[in-house]
């Protein structure tokens, strides 16, 4: 997929310690964005989040819920029609 065919596909747009963080719909990712450049900064790859036996064909879909308790400094994922909600934490991943 090329970064504008992404772009136009952001979704669920969540402000969370200075940076945009947003779903691209139809896929199981979030990407981070630097607000006053647009460069994506990151990547939370989220496949395999939801167990396989929690899916119902034709029913469950894709990520698509990001919402972030400031307060409490927890971050929350969901997805279209999921019976669950998730807290994760990030971690810093480095390449290598």
């Amino acid at each position: 997929m090329s970064p504008f065919e992404a772009s136009r596909r952001l979704n669920e747009l969540e402000w969370i310690d200075g940076a945009i963080f947003a779903n691209i719909w139809g896929m199981n990712a979030i990407v981070r964005i630097d607000p006053n450049s647009g460069v994506v900064t990151g990547v939370i790859d989220l496949r395999g989040l939801l167990p396989k036996e929690d899916f119902t064909e034709g029913k469950t879909n894709v990520l698509n819920g990001i919402a972030y308790d400031a307060k409490a400094k927890r971050l929350f994922v969901t997805g279209k029609n999921w019976p669950k909600l998730f807290e994760i934490e990030l971690v810093e991943r480095t390449q290598g």
